[in-house]
């Protein structure tokens, strides 16, 4: 076994790990140095408490004097009362600065997550991230106080080893023989408690993944009838993470039963040599006993500290999930340019647009050259995959092409700062997505303030206004997880209004239409026309009868651009969208080539 190998404190990389948490207690120095005089006062304490032994035991019990019999139980308790004053603030000194710093770590970590692209959350699950916002800074947090309780035994050994020194230096040695000893524990087991606390935090994600999956897909699991499995794959999870605890319980147990063994074999050592000093008359009972309890006191802080190196390493374990996304070089949150946008909308152009998805053998999109002007209506369509809804995301710059530009107002995208750019689109989608809040709070998302005012003219255009009256709190009224309480027409219907309300210049319609009955798409479409109206629009449309009126009709296939023009020439010059639109109204579909 390697001693530099260990994760425990004389370990490179867990000093370095180490003095990274400690610098999220900065700001708070001053509860430290509180907690840290205070700590000293409490082991004086202690020490202090196994000097008044001797005299307890000598001048009371063997000499009977009367004097002691009221200084000594007065002097115990007046050391009692110091130390439970000092230990209450050193408590609360270090927890407090412990529950500062997590509520700092989880708004660091959560401000660095929220603002990273839109690629990083695609490759992670969403119950990963969560475990990492709940449960990893919840252990890191753990760090100083375990460094405190570390410190405070300590200084507590240190304290009681000068009393038996002082009150017998050749005892001593017997006791202190066996204290190397007391360092395996540490550096064994405490490669193991990391191990373990790495793989319980990594089980926690995976077990808030499943939950998360669950829980959000819950009417596909009933749908399914897949309770029995779904329960069947967190019970597994469940289970392996049990199997990890367990072997942390094991190590970190063995850990203080050996150390508790050292420590036994140390005062079997001393009663044996300190039992003959008394019976040769060579020592005192008082003094053997005063010796005694500050020896068994001494190791009882040798015991306590391998229950704060097991909390340390949890902890140090936490710290390196929670410091790989705050230090990831890797991890880039999404950067805009200077440039703030001003409306209004006067053109968006498409410079030979290519992108592919990273991993991706082919490009979703190739060599896109497209000009939009203010006020136009432009429709996609085109066959799954074809590449529509990844040309819009082009636009608020979800991602970023690979090769060519795209310009608004003749200025690169990447000129414009991402809040003033992405404020200046409206995107309704068929994923339509409301938060756990009140009608009013979902349409006014976004704004500053909600003017209750202009959210009930939005939602009168988007023809939401008579059913959120008929809400039990009309628009107070909380709708639920995803708006869970509402259909899927009027759900669309609330995200138009959020739209109508944000005002853009610049609207991206994603099939808005394409998950609803024939009947909420007759009334979302009358909401859809309301807020197209003198507005620059993209649409992309699964349903042809919704495009039809178009300025200009895009057809794409394979990431390209195969056909552009109105409805009826297409018709007639394009194969492709002569099917698509044959497809939907049972007509025959025109022969034609279609033009690039």
């Amino acid at each position: 076994m390697k001693l530099q190998a260990s994760p425990w404190i004389v370990s490179p990389k867990s000093l370095a790990l180490f003095r990274r948490s400690l610098v999220c207690f900065k700001p708070y120095w001053r509860l430290l140095v509180l907690g840290a005089i205070s700590m000293g006062v409490v082991a004086g304490c202690l020490a202090g408490a196994a000097v008044l032994v001797q005299p307890a035991l000598d001048n009371i019990f063997i000499n009977k004097d009367a004097r002691s019999l009221v200084l000594i139980p007065f002097a115990y308790v007046l050391l009692i009362v110091v130390k439970g004053v000092f230990q209450y603030l050193q408590n609360w000194a270090m927890k407090s600065a412990g529950l500062k710093v997590l509520e700092d770590l989880r708004n660091e970590l959560f401000s660095r997550l929220i603002c990273l692209p839109m690629k990083f959350f695609e490759e992670h699950q969403v119950g990963m991230l969560m475990s990492r916002i709940i449960n990893d800074v919840l252990m890191l947090r753990m760090s100083m106080p375990a460094l405190v309780m570390i410190v405070r035994q300590i200084l507590t050994m240190i304290g009681l080893v000068a009393v038996v020194f002082w009150r017998d230096w050749r005892l001593a040695i017997w006791a202190v023989l066996v204290m190397p000893a007391a360092i395996f524990p540490f550096v064994y087991f405490s490669r193991k408690l990391r191990k373990y606390s790495r793989r319980n935090q990594s089980k926690l994600a995976d077990i808030s993944t499943v939950l998360q999956e669950v829980f959000s897909g819950i009417r596909v699991v009933k749908a399914f009838a897949s309770e029995p499995s779904e329960a069947s794959r967190f019970h597994l999870e469940n289970n392996r993470l049990v199997r990890i605890a367990v072997k942390e319980v094991v190590a970190s147990e063995l850990s203080s039963r050996i150390m508790e063994l050292i420590g036994a074999v140390g005062v079997a050592l001393v009663i044996w040599y300190g039992g003959y000093k008394v019976i040769s008359g060579e020592s005192t009972p008082g003094a053997f006993f005063s010796f005694i309890t500050a020896l068994l006191m001494l190791y009882e802080p040798v015991k306590k500290l391998s229950d704060a190196n097991s909390d340390l390493q949890q902890a140090l374990a936490g710290a390196e999930r929670v410091f790989e996304v705050l230090d990831s070089k890797e991890l880039l949150v999404e950067r805009g340019g200077a440039v703030g946008f001003e409306p209004p909308l006067r053109s968006l152009r498409f410079e030979d647009v290519s992108f592919a998805y990273e991993g991706a053998v082919a490009l979703a999109l190739e060599h896109i050259d497209l000009d939009i002007r203010a006020g136009e209506r432009v429709a996609l369509v085109g066959p799954s995959g074809a590449g529509k809804t990844t040309l819009v995301n082009l636009v608020p710059r979800f991602y970023d092409p690979q090769t060519g530009r795209i310009l608004l107002n003749g200025r690169p995208l990447v000129d414009y700062d991402l809040a003033s750019l992405r404020r200046a689109m409206g995107l309704v989608s068929q994923d339509t997505f409301l938060f756990n809040a009140s009608v009013a709070e979902n349409v006014a998302y976004g704004q500053a303030q909600v003017d209750p005012e202009a959210v009930e003219q939005a939602c009168r255009a988007a023809f939401a206004h008579s059913f959120v009256m008929e809400l039990p709190e009309g628009y107070d009224t909380v709708i639920g997880e995803r708006g869970v309480k509402l259909s899927g027409g009027q759900k669309q219907r609330l995200t138009i209004a959020r739209a109508l309300l944000k005002n853009p210049p610049l609207l991206i319609l994603d099939e808005a239409t394409s998950a609803l009955d024939t009947e909420s798409e007759r009334v979302v479409q009358l909401a859809l026309e309301n807020l197209m109206r003198d507005r620059t629009s993209i649409v992309i449309a699964h349903r042809l009868s919704t495009v039809l009126s178009s300025d200009r009709i895009l057809v794409m296939d394979r990431g390209r651009v195969v056909a552009s023009g109105p409805h009826a020439a297409l018709l007639e010059s394009c194969q492709l969208y002569a099917r698509l639109y044959a497809l939907q109204f049972q007509e025959d579909p025109r022969h034609a080539v279609c033009g690039a």
